[in-house]
């Protein structure tokens, strides 16, 4: 039988997929526990060898293993295996401030959008972030991505997202890495599926 948490809200599963967050993966279960207290906490673990997976069950999350490596192939089980009314996917290194879950969340409870995408480099992160590189390569492929699918989306290669289930349930995932992130920009842009940005600051539709 699936575990199942507070339904009366609608049914939100937050997906955490993890590597080695034997630092950080308890914070993340309960920021999230605290802002969604009615969602399920999923954590997959993907081969982690520093006891991710029994930490994460000890802060009160539902925690399922993938053998095959990469986080592509970890958000495929997570879209195959669970059903939600909302989806909401966030990273095990405490990257995401949780404080932004119920919004996001809200926005596709309401009907207002397919995919909501937390938004880092409109806010401080494009400043805080210490790498260069990642920076000039979010903006080349953001740059490519928008002109060629006619869309607006600030940051393609977040991990901060809530899906509809009309998104989850028509992606296609081939990706099997880190590429994933991209590979849900462009589905999105592809389907028309209504999607929105969202920061600290503001809400933009894309």
């Amino acid at each position: 039988m699936r575990e199942t948490g507070n339904r009366e809200q609608g049914r939100i599963a937050v997906l955490i997929p993890c590597y080695n967050e034997s630092q950080t993966i308890e914070k993340v279960v309960r920021d999230y526990k605290n802002a969604l207290p009615e969602a399920d906490i999923y954590v997959y673990d993907n081969n982690s060898t520093d006891g991710t997976g029994e930490i994460a069950k000890r802060a009160g999350a539902i925690v399922r293993r993938e053998y095959r490596q990469g986080k592509g192939n970890v958000i495929r089980s997570m879209f195959r295996d669970i059903d939600a009314d909302c989806y909401l996917m966030t990273d095990g290194d405490d990257t995401y401030p949780a404080e932004n879950a119920r919004e996001m969340a809200d926005l596709i409870m309401s009907g207002r959008a397919d995919m909501v995408i937390g938004d880092r480099l409109s806010s401080t992160y494009f400043t805080e972030n210490k790498r260069p590189f990642h920076n000039f390569g979010n903006r080349i492929v953001r740059g490519l991505i928008n002109k060629l699918f006619k869309s607006n989306i600030h940051d393609i290669m977040t991990g901060y997202r809530a899906f509809s289930p009309l998104f989850v349930k028509s992606f296609p995932v081939l990706s099997q890495g880190f590429e994933i992130e991209t590979e849900m920009s462009i589905h999105g842009s592809v389907k028309k599926f209504v999607s929105l940005e969202e920061n600290d600051s503001f809400l933009v539709r894309i």
